[in-house]
């Protein structure tokens, strides 16, 4: 299914002209959830205006008005501290693979935000730039940074330029916001970021929704995380049950991806959900002409307990070496000891960050959460013997304040490969500090 660039293009010249189509341009409307990007990150709505703030009051300590848009600046650091615990044949697994797992701290990220919505639009229009320095690479990257536009006769909006795909609630959620400690090992081979367009919408009479998205590596070809000549993803489901005044959730979606590999050549490689630690399941280089991933969604929250559930196949064709298929899923419960529950909204459908009544240094316990998280991804599937690894995680997350997390993350590792089955530990500490 070539598509041309060209057809990409008038896509992205299509979601510009929604701003100007004349007859149909609404009044911006700040009773509704305003979107700060794809992330689940929003603009507080406030009642007193329609168009401009009339109360300074009412901005956030990082915010900031000015003639024509508003200013919020924002910045965030992980960093993390690993050690290992290993068995006789994992060591030995090592040293095939010509890897060395040595205790350390190491910075995973750290990010500066600005963003803003525009004051004098009749259609909601917000703007965002991010820049980060990527820790494992040591390099300094552009992330989600575009253009938000409203567009209220879809029931939803759209988002033009540098963003995350769109497959996966976790891979959607702001980085800062997660439940584990990392993304599940089987969402690797989806790339962090693309290029493109993306429409992000629900329906709330049937409470449906619908993420599509078209990408192309026509500006990001040759930065790490491009791995695609282009790719179309979508992501729908169904919230049968949303009750705030109950605490109740119930979120079902499925995730579709079909995309060209570039220069018709793919790699997947996974670490085992610990940022420090090295890609321990590896496919090596192989032929793919096209590929395409399937994934489910199943969340639930009563209150302050909740569990998730995302599964997918990673699909790879090539009329030369044969097809490929690896598959991986994982499954996680939580449970909040003090009196909270993780926030959902219906605007990108995903959760966001946990809220901190009174802080520990207010005198309070901020929020404390316990997790316990298995997955599993495989990499074996014929020719291609990359390895199978599953991990078992229960860990503790510490919002000291609502800028402030501590994660104790405890790690039972299996490693399937050379034929051998070993066994590792690891023992974590991240230290996250948020002010978005």
């Amino acid at each position: 299914m070539p598509v041309s660039r060209k057809y990409l293009c008038r896509c992205y010249f299509a979601a510009l002209v929604l701003i100007t189509l004349p007859g149909v341009i609404y009044s911006q409307d700040t009773t509704k959830i305003l979107p700060n990007g794809t992330d689940g990150l929003l603009f507080q709505p406030r009642a007193a205006d329609s168009t401009f703030i009339k109360k300074k009051s009412d901005l956030a300590p990082n915010e900031f008005e000015g003639t024509y848009s508003t200013f919020r600046i924002g910045l965030g650091y992980i960093g993390d501290a690993t050690a290992y615990s290993q068995d006789k044949v994992f060591k030995q697994q090592m040293d095939s693979a010509g890897l060395n797992l040595t205790p350390g701290y190491k910075t995973r990220d750290f990010r500066v935000l600005a963003s803003g919505r525009f004051l004098k639009l009749k259609r909601y229009v917000a703007w965002k730039f991010a820049y980060m320095y990527d820790g494992d690479k040591q390099v300094w990257m552009i992330r989600e940074t575009g253009l938000t536009i409203g567009v209220p006769e879809l029931k939803g909006n759209f988002f033009i330029g540098r963003t995350k795909e769109g497959f996966s609630m976790i891979k959607v959620m702001n980085g800062h916001s997660g439940i584990t400690n990392e993304r599940q090992m089987a969402l690797d081979p989806i790339p962090i970021l693309a290029d493109g367009i993306k429409y992000f919408g629900f329906f709330p009479k049937s409470r449906l929704f619908l993420n599509l998205a078209a990408y192309s590596d026509l500006t990001s070809k040759g930065q790490g995380f491009s791995t695609y000549e282009w790719q179309f993803v979508s992501r729908a489901g169904w919230v049968p049950v949303q009750d705030k005044e109950k605490g109740t959730l119930l979120h079902i979606a499925v995730n579709l991806r079909y995309g060209k590999p570039l220069d018709d050549k793919f790699t997947i490689k996974s670490r085992p959900e610990s940022n420090p630690t090295p890609y321990l399941i590896n496919t090596g280089q192989f032929t793919a002409t096209s590929a395409n991933s399937v994934g489910g969604e199943l969340y639930y929250e009563n209150k302050r307990f909740s569990f998730g559930s995302e599964v997918m196949e990673h699909n790879f064709y090539s009329k030369d070496s044969g097809d490929h298929h690896f598959t991986g899923g994982d499954v996680w419960v939580s449970y909040f000891f003090t009196n909270t529950q993780r926030p959902y909204n219906t605007t990108g459908n995903v959760y966001g960050f946990v809220p901190v009544s009174k802080s520990v240094f207010k005198g309070g316990w901020g929020a404390i959460e316990m997790v316990l998280h298995a997955s599993t991804f495989n990499l074996n599937n014929g020719s291609i013997q990359g390895g199978q690894m599953t991990r078992i995680t229960p860990m503790v997350n510490w919002y000291l304040t609502k800028v402030l997390r501590w994660e104790l993350t405890y790690g039972y590792g299996i490693l399937n490969k050379y034929g051998l089955t070993g066994h590792v530990q690891f023992f974590e500490t991240r230290i996250q500090i948020t002010m978005m």
